[in-house]
């Protein structure tokens, strides 16, 4: 198996009033069917590095950003934001990529079961046993008819997970998703998902604050460090291997 992500010198500042941070990416390289998580404080540039990878923001500067989906054509995605070629990035959005929300993102005007068949049904892509076994993993069964306003939290978040991987797509990334979860439910959740993913042989990238766990389950962590400018106002945080 190869490499799904490839980036070198990436960099991305925000900047508000004078103080804010810049995130530096100086080298990282992520394999098909890895399992990374991003390991920070609040605050150190977690959700952005993911907003860059799943390409929905565009980083200041990057030396290299590549990006090989399976069964995919590899992807300058470095010189797609140059080009602004926002079309492109859209449509390997949706073929490869699974996105996981803190709070889920379910339409909250769509049934559990038309949630999760949203992606493959935008991708017109023919009925298979997948949303079936995704359903059965995940413990879906009994709310396929119920709109996500009636569901609780973990249920969401399981919705969630099914509807990100129902396209079977190359990566899933996952924003902190069981932040507002009990401790017991999210390690059910995130183990339920690990299973999946490997099966399905899909990479997963995430955020989250429950870092015993991801010990256990054998993440490989992409670790975040500080360091201030002399003047205080702007922090940079890197992220390395």
């Amino acid at each position: 198996m190869g490499a799904v992500y490839r980036l070198k010198n990436v960099v991305k500042s925000r900047v508000q009033d004078g103080a804010g941070f810049r995130l530096i990416i100086p080298s990282i390289e992520i394999d098909e069917g890895e399992c990374v998580a991003l390991v920070g404080a609040s605050g150190c540039g977690k959700s952005t590095l993911l907003d860059m990878l799943a390409m929905v923001l565009s980083p200041d500067f990057a030396m290299t950003f590549e990006l090989f989906p399976r069964d995919g054509e590899h992807t300058d995605v470095a010189a797609a934001w140059r080009k602004h070629n926002q079309n492109r990035l859209s449509e390997i959005r949706k073929r490869h990529v699974g996105y996981v929300l803190q709070t889920g993102g379910l339409l909250p005007y769509l049934s559990v079961r038309e949630n999760i068949l949203l992606s493959r049904r935008l991708l017109h892509m023919n009925h298979d046993d997948t949303v079936d076994t995704l359903v059965s993993a995940l413990g879906l069964a009994r709310l396929m008819d119920k709109l996500p306003g009636l569901l609780s939290a973990g249920e969401r978040q399981r919705v969630a997970f099914a509807r990100a991987l129902a396209h079977h797509p190359s990566i899933v990334i996952a924003d902190e998703p069981t932040a507002s979860l009990d401790p017991i439910t999210a390690r059910k959740i995130t183990a339920a998902v690990m299973e999946l993913v490997k099966e399905l042989g899909i990479t997963l990238i995430t955020a989250s604050h429950d870092w015993a766990h991801i010990y256990n389950l054998n993440f490989r962590s992409l670790h975040q460090e500080s360091r201030e400018k002399e003047d205080g106002r702007l922090v940079e945080s890197i992220f390395r291997d």
